[in-house]
């Protein structure tokens, strides 16, 4: 019994909050806990002001899912994963460093250097967490965080416990089949919408995300035909520090919170704001203006923190600040929510500096010697735990406001600390010749009189607004109503067709943003090498190349231009229009078009932009992508040895191999004496130079390249059965069973009725017995010489579309159609047991559905290739033969009523999890994963 399992006591939450952090909790946060595992749930709002350590509800979710390890999973009430959630594509996430910093403490509790006693208590709550997966040797918890509009992770599978830190458009557009950059959209549909917790920082940014879970749930079942119904739906947890005080289920500090002295201090921290009202001119001028003087009047060289409301007015400033205290021994970043990770990282170590940045954990007595500041959007609002000396900001609501101003003096250690307000008139009236504010609407204007009001009187008319007294001075926010569509359960059926994207359906933003709150974008990536339309891209694109720009934005700045779209796919490119772009979409720029600097998209920049794909992966061999990546025109000799490499003689005739090999040889040799392209250090380019190895790929269909020694590794989206190739070939039966055997291990661990265990292993027994096809054997195993049938290849990738030609299989071919029509004539066939366990139609179908479904088509059709082959596949099961028509044209009509009738069976969310524990196993066992048993471990 599970009761058994553990013969060490669970720890307190004090305990493992001080384990991990080395200090105890605040009142709050061992309250708060203590709430959650007697309730068994968590309040609908946690109403704890900015710099009090919302982040510990990171530490609470984690040690509440540990306490119920021992419960059988059918009982448990805390959710598997935790997503954080916020409405910002945060550059500086501090709650992801917290949360990464947790996993490796859990991962190496001796290691991490806590006392012995501290290491036992981590160790305890670890090997509990482990329990919980069905992974023999797994994490006892995933960090995953999720940028920009690629997304190349997912968790591990539904039992794993794992914590995804994302924006709202991330989060909201999985939770409706429509995961942005996602290549697996129903499984990250089931694991946002299934046993799940929603912590939703500053909840006020994102308000229709609450009425929206509702909404779903009243649209379908989501998964409570098959979890219990604390895990059936995500459980939407509220955080901000400026919500409704008087909201059902709110929790807030309490008296002993108020008397705790660290508490105490930083409510009471000094923010002293000055007003400052300007009646025209640039908005970005004047808050140069302000940041100049306050600087002046610094004791000593400081930290200054400048907000705007828009990137452009940022930018704006930005510059202005720079130029106007070059001279003046300042360092100036710029911080907006349009930059790529590799220069956000940059920024990031800057800023959370604890001696020259501004991070909380700074102390006044650091011996910085410049004055540092910092212009940024709304991305610092939240998520980010620093603590700057001074603050100037433009005119916003009053919930922006009190976010902002909790990076100022955070924790009460600048006596000199001091804040100014800049408002102007803004640009625009609307209709009824009103003023209206971009972002923040009609409500700076009340904002004004409400700072006017507190300012009067006193000492230098200005207003101290530190965390205890902020919302009273304040009151509560006067901003716009906006309201969201209303979700109908015809629209939401379509959206869970995610096999083929329906022409001119709804955007799903609006439903978690509001009507007047979509900021409709686009993913840019930046490449050396722009594959032609049908073309492979090269390296996959990936998070961290890519930024979201507004799709207005990028109509403007490539107006007229032939553009680059990757496809759903993930693989192939196609030749598109401006005029053709649509939200969501994944845009492939050439590096030499400009367009970002090292802070970020600035249509104004026509510097190149660095290639963030090939370090690790190789060098495109075109003349084109090594022009742009050097920065200047091929010399005659660089251009003369690419033509010998790729094959041809200066005569034009077929180069012979040594001809090639000395080619190659001339390439390597002139790209290291190169001078340092734009955007590397002189020792990156020297490294990626020095790794590129003396070999050439020439694969079907994708640019021919270079490789490096040893390349990073890349993921792939199981398009063309990529999914297939392994480090070693794997024998079909084999795998299967694995699949099999992990499968039912993942469903038993997330709690799913014993019967579905069931199909669910069955299914991962016989999902791939499709590869039995000749063709696709032909395609595996070339030469025939293993024997046996065999489920993966050890080919390499960049001649794996090559054999597929050689093979005969056709484009686009699946081989899992294949699968799902041979398990269909077993079924026929006279097999006892499989009779006795497929009487009842809704297995039967589940049997077939997860089998053709398990590479994410089949929702609700398998689209058909190009064959009219005459040929059959055959397969043997338990003694049975079975024969069906090996034609990849031929479509299965049967699946759409069985996708119909399954997802009406067992929730949009339900069918998709256990199409998640499938094709999840599988990625698992292909990827060379153990299992152990669904029995307790």
């Amino acid at each position: 019994m599970r009761a058994n399992q553990f013969s060490e006591p669970m720890p307190t939450f004090g305990e493992f909050y001080k384990a991990l952090n080395g200090r105890a909790p605040f009142p709050w946060q061992e309250c708060l806990a203590t709430q959650v595992a007697d309730n068994e749930t968590w309040p609908t709002e946690i109403g704890v002001q900015t710099g009090l350590g919302k982040t510990a509800c990171l530490e609470i979710a984690i040690w509440w899912l540990a306490s119920q390890a021992e419960r059988l999973p059918s009982d448990r009430t805390a959710p598997t994963r935790i997503w954080w959630v916020v409405n910002r594509r945060l550059v500086v996430d501090s709650t992801a460093d917290h949360a990464e910093a947790i996993c490796k403490a859990l991962i190496s509790p001796d290691s991490s250097g806590s006392h012995a006693r501290n290491a036992g208590i981590i160790g305890v709550i670890a090997r509990r967490l482990m329990s919980l997966s069905a992974a023999p040797n797994g994490k006892p918890l995933e960090v995953i965080r999720l940028r920009g509009g690629v997304a190349s992770a997912t968790p591990t599978d539904p039992s794993q416990p794992t914590v995804v830190l994302c924006t709202l458009p991330m989060y909201g557009s999985r939770l409706l089949f429509r995961g942005y950059g996602s290549w697996w959209r129903p499984v990250d549909a089931a694991m946002a919408g299934t046993d799940s917790l929603v912590l939703l920082d500053e909840a006020h940014l994102a308000p229709h995300l609450k009425g929206l879970i509702r909404a779903l749930a009243d649209c379908s079942g989501g998964a409570s035909p098959i979890l219990n119904q604390s895990r059936t739906a995500p459980q939407l947890v509220a955080l901000t520090a400026t919500g409704d005080a008087t909201a059902v289920g709110r929790f807030e500090l309490s008296r002993e919170d108020e008397s705790n002295p660290i508490v105490r201090k930083r409510l009471d921290a000094a923010k002293p704001l000055e007003l400052r009202i300007e009646q025209s001119g640039d908005v970005a001028k004047h808050l140069a203006s302000a940041t100049e003087e306050v600087l002046k009047d610094a004791p000593a060289p400081a930290s200054c923190l400048v907000f705007a409301n828009t990137p452009k007015t940022a930018r704006g400033a930005f510059e202005r600040i720079r130029n106007r205290l070059h001279d003046k021994k300042a360092d100036v970043l710029l911080l907006t929510g349009l930059v790529r990770e590799f220069e956000a990282e940059r920024i990031r170590a800057r800023i959370l500096d604890p001696v020259q940045g501004m991070a909380a954990n700074s102390t006044p007595s650091g011996d910085r010697s410049r004055h540092f500041v910092v212009v940024a959007t709304q991305t610092l609002e939240v998520g980010a735990d620093i603590d700057a000396e001074f603050l100037v900001t433009e005119a916003c609501g009053v919930r922006a406001l009190t976010q902002r101003l909790g990076r100022l003096n955070r924790r009460g250690a600048y006596a000199h600390a001091r804040a100014v307000y800049v408002h102007l008139p803004p640009p625009i009236r609307d209709r009824g010749n009103v003023e209206t504010w971009p972002v923040y609407g009609r409500e700076p204007a009340s904002l004004l009189k409400t700072l006017k009001t507190a300012c009067e009187g006193t000492l230098g008319q200005s207003a101290n607004l530190n965390p205890a007294s902020i919302a009273r001075i304040l009151g509560s926010p006067e901003e716009e109503t906006d309201r969201a569509p209303e979700i109908l359960p015809a629209l939401l059926w379509e959206w869970t067709k995610t096999t083929t994207r329906p022409e001119g359906e709804a955007p799903v933003e609006p439903y978690f943003t509001g009507i007047s709150g979509p900021r409709y974008s686009v993913s840019l990536v930046w490449r050396a090498h722009v594959a032609k339309g049908g073309q492979g891209i090269w390296p996959r694109a990936s998070d961290r190349e890519a930024i979201d720009v507004s799709i207005g934005d990028v109509r403007q700045a490539l107006k007229g231009e032939h553009l680059h779209r990757i496809n759903a796919d993930g693989v192939t490119v196609e030749a598109i229009s401006d005029g053709d772009i649509r939200p969501g979409d994944q845009l492939v720029l050439p590096t030499d078009r400009g367009l970002h600097d090292e802070f970020g998209w600035n249509p104004n920049a026509v510097d190149p932009v660095r290639d963030m794909s090939l370090r690790g992966r190789g060098l495109p061999l075109e003349r084109t992508a090594i022009e742009r990546l050097c920065g200047k025109p091929l010399d005659s000799g660089l251009g003369a040895a690419i033509d010998v490499v790729l094959g041809l003689d200066q005569e034009g005739d077929d180069a012979d191999a040594g001809d090639r090999s000395r080619g190659l040889e001339e390439i390597l040799a002139r790209l290291r004496a190169v001078e340092t392209p734009y955007g590397w250090e002189s020792e990156e380019w020297s490294a990626y130079t020095t790794s590129l190895a003396k070999d050439v790929h020439e694969p079907r269909n994708e640019v021919a390249r270079i490789p490096v020694e040893n390349p990073e590794g890349e993921s792939y989206s199981g398009a063309f059965d990529e999914s297939s190739l392994a480090p070693a070939a794997v024998d079909l039966e084999q795998h299967c069973i694995a699949v099999g055997v992990r499968a039912k291990a993942v469903a038993e661990r997330i709690g799913l009725p014993a019967e579905l265990c069931e199909v669910v292993e069955q299914a991962g027994r016989l999902h791939d017995i499709g590869k039995a096809d000749r063709r696709f054997q032909r395609w595996l195993d070339p030469e025939g010489s293993r024997g046996v049938l065999v489920a993966k290849s050890d080919a390499p990738r960049h001649s794996w579309e090559t054999m597929r030609v050689s093979a005969g299989w056709p484009r686009g071919g699946r081989h899992e159609a294949l699968s799902c029509r041979l398990v269909g004539e077993l079924l026929n066939e006279d097999i006892e047991w499989l009779d006795q366990a497929y009487k009842d139609q809704t297995h039967r179908d589940l049997l077939l559905h997860l089998v053709i479904s398990h590479h994410g088509n089949g929702r609700p059709l398998v689209l058909p290739a190009k064959d009219g082959t005459m040929g059959s596949v055959t397969f043997k099961f338990e003694g049975r033969t079975v024969e069906v028509s090996g034609d990849l044209a031929a479509v299965d009509w049967e699946q759409p009523r069985r996708f119909r009738q399954l997802s009406e069976q067992f929730g949009y969310w339900g069918l998709a999890l256990l199409e998640a524990t499938l094709i999840r196993s599988d990625h698992a066992v292909s990827a060379g994963a153990g299992v152990e048993s669904g029995e307790q471990k």
